[in-house]
């Protein structure tokens, strides 16, 4: 099977400005545009495959490098809905708050701790910029995605 054709980048910001603005009012489309966009990112920023990010059911990734397999279940499964792993890669949620009880994270195995590589800089970018332009300057603001300005890339 051929994988995935990648999600332009104007297609993803424009999903996640959606899903910003709309929440869970936000289309099925928009929302499952959002969450692939913001994985696939993750997955070209922290190339790998020892950990398994899911986010049933629009998608999946196997990211950041070390302990590599080759069939089964990876050695690290980080599964979580959508709405989490996108307030997650916006910087609204941090790590912490979501793996504490009720936050909606289940993470098991080695290297499964993501919190060094959220949030994803293009959607915290686009989160900050759809604040600005609504008037919630600090809206969704976290220590998670407090410091992360100074080493964003070009994603």
């Amino acid at each position: 099977m051929a994988p995935p054709r990648p999600i332009p980048i104007d297609t993803g910001t424009a999903a996640l400005r959606s899903w910003l603005t709309e929440r869970e009012n936000a289309t099925r489309t928009d929302r499952a545009t959002a969450v692939r966009f913001t994985l696939q990112v993750l997955a070209e920023e922290h190339p790998g495959r020892s950990v398994e990010l899911r986010v049933p059911p629009f998608g999946a990734v196997q990211l950041i490098a070390g302990t590599t397999h080759t069939r089964g279940t990876p050695p690290a499964v980080v599964e979580m809905p959508a709405e989490t792993w996108l307030r997650l890669a916006t910087g609204e949620l941090s790590w912490a708050d979501g793996c504490a009880p009720g936050g909606g994270i289940t993470a098991s195995g080695e290297r499964s701790n993501l919190a060094d590589v959220l949030p994803v800089p293009i959607a915290r970018r686009t989160a900050r910029a759809h604040a600005a332009d609504t008037g919630a300057a600090d809206a969704g603001r976290t220590d998670a995605g407090a410091a992360d300005a100074a080493g964003e890339g070009p994603r």
